[in-house]
């Protein structure tokens, strides 16, 4: 049976409203649970955004749908870490973790779990709270960007009082190196952790400070005891034995740096000197409020709004900060990159809500390329993890840099080609047969690596345009013709060919394998549309438009058995259309590219309203680091970035009445739909500042220019 929150008028009517400075709350309308069950894999905590610290609960269960450390689903907490991911696939991070603990405990797994309910929790943006069941105890948390901070309550009885520092237990492929704990004898404990993971070599140091006297604190490898004021072992923990008040009340402040312990105090001093609780709450609060109010969404319908401002709270905890307060380096580094999904959407947005972290995020790009000779494919806490297909980083550079958003376009297209050229991951063979071939790739998804090399090489062209380099662009036009080699005309499928130039068989265009297989987390069905670069030359390849929308109607009505290895990450289906994964999320709007926008809209109203729902399994795929979220976002307001870099933002079916978003320099650009509702989906006609407009898409420098943009919606054209 599906699980449900309350009714949207009830979770409002309870929700903690904190008033912003002009009077407007937006983080009342924000439920972070949504997606924290299905396979959303969301982040369930306090945060601020893009913050370093992720500060929320572990739970004891693991698996795929713990990638996150947490599933709504469960009802156990072994500890609150100061780390986490969102929406990913693979489970990492967790580190620094913290339970509160009344009474002697074991430390480990089984010793730390203690069980709680939903009715005892509380999550909204900045803030979680939740009653530990075992021990009574009232744990909650808040956080700036570097520190998170932590408000235990024990209960007024005779046991010891206790938080354990565990700095074994991370979330997913993490597993513990070397932990480091040293008591300094006062208030303070500090130390690193050092992990392997999916980021094979994460050091992250800490300073906690707390607001009673320490007792004593005694360290321990696992379960086994080690004398002294420090410990550095694989499996670290501490007990720290606390004099608790009578009020119960213990606060703690958890101070992060991946460069070392005494930049963790020093983040401590510059960000959270002071004990006020709730005025960190409100502080968190106030930046929450502060980034969601850049698009007043306005809509009769309160679900849909709800959806919407949690959707737009996701995409704002990835990208995160790594770096020290102060920026020593002169900018705001970030990390968890997670390109390949999010260079479709939730990038495109960023161009438009968050034109100010653009020029960092260039320079983080270009830092990482060159420290290790490439752009990005999916970095965490400092390293590459090469994770999924193809050239990532290569969209989304040339995205902010054809926006106008690099010091140095030269610079950025030369990391562009270098990251092309790699003798790595496929792109030799690429290069010389001008695809991948299956016999000759190793590691597979042949299909899809290729098509991903394409859609970024005319990226890089499309830079080199820009910069005035002819020779790079017409090498790398050619380049993003790759697809062509991959079509097979008979069948309509983009296909596994081999080097002598056979395609694969046997054949299904439904099967697919998460093990072995020619695509990425999909199957033919899904991939002969990855080709978002060039739509005009895949429709040309179908024989035309008529052939084509034939084809793109097939997607949406075709079922098949995908077989016992298909990937869990196949989800959200319409026929074979898959919108819980990232490969397809353009494919809606291409029927506009054929003209016949009605269908788009048709689809795009469908995916709106039957994929995002009000509860824990609110999402029908993986967060993904916000994609699933900016896919949402952008679609609700009435368009979608399809080509992967450029700013050309598709018109599809907006699901508002009216948004109001802050772009850049003072300047609001305003989106109406007249008529708007659930039966007339389609886009009668547009006007931009007061004229009529015919084109089927609106350029970003339009939306950045500020002005009115007005839909006439209805229901049949």
């Amino acid at each position: 049976m599906k699980k449900t929150f309350p009714g949207t008028a009830a979770f409002l009517a309870g929700a903690v409203v904190l008033i912003t400075s002009c009077g407007r709350s937006f983080t009342q309308y924000v439920n972070p649970l949504i997606g924290s069950g299905g396979h959303g894999h969301v982040f369930v905590g306090a945060g601020v955004p893009f913050g370093m610290v992720q500060a929320g609960p572990v739970q004891y269960n693991t698996g795929w749908d713990w990638c996150s450390g947490y599933h709504y689903s469960d009802s156990t907490i072994i500890g609150f870490a100061q780390m986490h991911l969102s929406g990913t696939g693979i489970g990492d991070l967790g580190d620094i973790s913290l339970m509160p603990v009344a009474g002697d405990v074991e430390t480990n797994r089984k010793g730390l779990v203690s069980r709680f309910s939903h009715d005892n929790e509380t999550v909204r943006p900045g803030y979680y709270s939740v009653l530990l069941d075992g021990s009574g105890i009232r744990a909650e948390m808040t956080s700036t960007s570097r520190v998170a901070f932590h408000r235990y309550t024990f209960p007024d009885d005779d046991r010891r009082k206790c938080v354990v520092i565990d700095l074994e237990h991370g979330i997913g492929w993490d597993s513990p190196a070397e932990g480091h704990l040293q008591w300094d004898g006062g208030r303070v404990v500090k130390g690193y952790r050092i992990s392997t993971g999916w980021a094979r070599h994460q050091e992250i140091f800490f300073y906690a400070e707390f607001s009673v006297p320490i007792l004593e604190a005694e360290f321990f490898e696992e379960s086994r005891p080690s004398g002294g004021n420090s410990i550095t072992a694989r499996k670290a923990y501490a007990k720290v034995w606390l004099d608790v008040p009578r009020n119960g009340e213990v606060l703690v402040k958890v101070a992060l740096s991946p460069i070392s312990m005494e930049k963790a105090a020093e983040n401590m001093e510059h960000e959270l000197p002071w004990w006020n609780f709730r005025a960190v709450i409100r502080a968190a609060d106030k930046a929450w409020n502060r980034e969601l109010s850049k698009i007043n969404y306005i809509t009769d319908n309160p679900d849909d709004k709800v959806v919407f401002y949690t959707a737009l709270y996701h995409t704002m905890i990835a990208p995160s900060l790594f770096c020290d307060a102060g920026l020593p380096d002169g900018f705001a580094r970030y990390t968890t990159l997670s390109l390949w999904d999010t260079y479709r959407a939730a990038h495109p947005l960023a161009t438009i809500i968050h034109p100010e972290k653009m020029g960092d995020y260039v320079r983080t790009m270009l830092d990482i390329y060159r420290q290790q000779g490439k752009l990005p494919v999916w970095h965490l806490v400092g390293n590459e993890t090469d994770c999924m297909v193809g050239n990532p980083g290569i969209p989304v550079l040339a995205d902010m840099v054809l926006k106008g958003y690099a010091n140095d376009p030269l610079q950025a297209l030369e990391a562009m080609k270098e990251s092309a050229l790699r003798e790595e991951r496929g792109m030799d063979l690429y290069r010389e047969y001008g695809y991948i071939p299956f016999d000759m790739d190793p590691g597979h998804e042949t299909v899809a690596k290729t098509l991903e090399y394409a859609l970024a090489d005319w990226c890089v062209a499309q830079v080199a345009r820009m910069a005035g380099d002819t020779l790079t662009e017409n090498e790398y036009t050619r380049r993003s013709k790759a697809y062509e080699h991959l079509f097979h005309p008979l069948s309509g499928f983009m296909r596994a060919r081999s080097a002598s130039g056979e395609f694969r068989e046997p054949f299904s265009p439904f099967r697919s394998s998460h093990r072995e297989d020619d695509y990425t987390e999909g199957n033919a069905w899904q991939y002969t549309w990855l080709v978002p670069h060039d739509i005009p030359g895949l429709i040309t390849l179908f024989g035309g438009p008529e052939p084509f929308v034939n084809k793109l109607d097939s997607l949406f009505l075709a079922e098949g058995d995908l077989g016992e290895e298909a990937s869990p990450d196949i989800t959200g289906l319409i026929g074979q259309y898959a919108h819980g994964n990232e490969p397809g999320h353009h494919i809606p709007y291409m029927y506009a590219f054929a003209g016949q926008p009605d269908k788009t809209a048709k689809r795009v109203r469908q995916i709106l309203t039957t994929m995002y729902h009000n509860a824990p399994d609110g999402l029908c795929g993986n967060e993904d680091a916000g994609q699933m979220s900016a896919w949402y976002i952008l679609s609700a307001l009435g368009f979608y970035q399809v080509e992967p870099a450029g700013g050309r933002y598709v018109f599809g079916s907006p699901l508002m009445d009216k948004a109001v978003i802050r772009v850049r320099d003072g300047k609001t650009f305003t989106i109406v739909a007249h008529d708007n509702g659930p039966e007339n989906h389609l886009i009668r006609n547009i006007r931009l500042n007061g004229r009529p407009y015919d084109k089927f898409y609106i350029d970003y420098r339009d939306i950045m220019a500020g002005g009115l943009l007005e839909f006439n919606m209805c229901s049949a054209l």
